[in-house]
């Protein structure tokens, strides 16, 4: 799975990693461990670098693959013994690529381990000599061999974001705020519940409490989780800045919504929850997810799935609200979206801010005469936020009200943990 995603770096794909073969145990490993790989591609890559005799790009997609899981293991997991994991990744370079390999493993990861000092348990990113690798839970190693000279280049590769997205960050953001959003970069975010709606307590003893209203963090088994999630429609997995969009409206009373970009139908819940006399038609271009949307309201009396040509053709000039949750960069989701931080280019950016543009022009015809709509996106990019308003106010008439920004942060841990997202109400001036 990773030489693939090696082989297609920067575009890396979000892929769900098969250890259907493995144990319990093996398989969190695997995880863990492909998750790492991922999360900290550019600092990883670094390290190897150093050790190599060509470009590590040039290097053929399952070498870099091995090098990659090999330094994962040794710069960020304590529980693994130096000696084990070279081992493995030099009998696995030998079986999977060729015998030779395994000699160039071996002595490449060898000179990583030796760049590796200890590790403390708090870092400062303004204090000391700049040679500290933070670490996933606060913590922080000492690395011999240094970043680079320059000192966003050096913070790119410390926390595995691509230089040009640190640049972009800096026009609107400060130094601070950068490196807030690189830390909760670091690690995935905990799985948050929206409780708003419970007509029961979630089970005890599986959560704790999270410092936004109606939100617990689950701390229980997965497979619980799920248990719960399919049996009950008054709970739904939903991060506090994501749950913000709709109640930044929820003293609106329309009487019927589209939901045009429902994804599996996270906001379609909230929706039908928060606007119980309202008929809901949801529906999305893609078809996994219009899948998933469809079972999970195939029988359900106020929310309609329908394609999406259908759901136009039933609401226009009927929606007295449309949510917008648009296809974005996810930048405000890195935690949780790792391959996202590769893709974001300026080129994407500007294909997404088409895209975006041109589901508020769709949208217009469908709106009644006071008619709104609810523009979100999981993203703290100007340009597919504000500037978005700003280009619907001038070509379309529309005032943003309302307007709402978040950007990602865990100051005190899980219970503190918000993703970063933007709103803003679109209505007729």
């Amino acid at each position: 799975m990773l030489s693939a995603q090696a082989a297609r770096f920067p575009e890396i794909e979000a892929v769900t990693l098969d250890t259907a073969a493995l144990d319990t145990r093996e398989a969190a490993l695997a995880h863990a461990i492909y998750d790492a790989a991922v999360r900290r591609w550019l600092t990883l890559e670094w390290l190897v670098s150093r050790h190599l005799n060509q470009p590590f790009r040039d290097v053929e997609p399952a070498l870099r693959a091995v090098l990659l899981v090999g330094a994962a293991q040794l710069a960020l997991f304590d529980r693994i013994p130096v000696h084990a994991a070279i081992d493995e990744a030099v009998e696995w370079a030998k079986r999977r690529i060729r015998p030779g390999a395994g000699g160039m493993v071996n002595a490449v990861l060898r000179r990583v381990a030796g760049d590796l000092g200890e590790r403390s348990d708090n870092h400062d990113d303004d204090a000391g000599d700049g040679t500290l690798l933070p670490l996933p839970d606060g913590g922080a190693r000492a690395v011999a061999c240094g970043w680079p000279d320059d000192p966003l280049e050096a913070v790119a590769v410390r926390y595995s974001m691509p230089a040009p997205l640190l640049r972009r960050w800096r026009r609107s953001l400060s130094r601070d705020q950068v490196l807030g959003v690189c830390r909760h970069g670091l690690t995935r975010p905990p799985t948050v519940l929206n409780t708003r709606y419970a007509a029961d307590p979630v089970p005890a003893g599986w959560t704790k409490p999270h410092d936004a209203d109606h939100s617990v963090v689950w701390t229980g088994p997965h497979d619980a989780l799920g248990t719960l999630l399919e049996s009950r429609t008054d709970v739904w997995a939903q991060d506090a800045a994501s749950a913000a969009a709709i109640e930044s409206v929820d003293d609106l009373q329309p009487g019927v919504i589209g939901d045009l970009c429902a994804g599996q139908g996270t906001k379609t819940r909230q929706l039908r929850a928060r606007f119980p006399q309202a008929t809901i038609i949801a529906t999305d271009t893609d078809r996994s997810r219009y899948a998933v949307l469809r079972s999970a309201f195939e029988s359900d009396e106020r929310v309609r799935v329908l394609p999406p040509r259908h759901a136009i053709d039933e609401l226009r000039g009927q929606a007295d609200l449309v949510l917008l949750d648009v296809p974005c960069s996810n930048t405000g989701v890195l935690g949780r979206r790792v391959e996202a931080r590769y893709r974001c280019t300026r080129a994407a950016l500007d294909r997404l801010t088409g895209i975006q543009k041109q589901l508020i022009a769709d949208t217009m015809p469908l709106l009644s005469p006071r008619g709104s709509i609810v523009y979100a996106t999981c993203s703290i990019e100007p340009s597919e936020n504000d500037d978005i308003a700003e280009w619907a106010r001038s070509w379309h008439g529309l005032a943003a009200e309302r307007t709402r920004r978040t950007l990602p942060a865990a100051p005190s841990g899980p219970a503190s943990s918000v993703d970063g997202s933007f709103s803003t109400l679109l209505r007729r001036g």
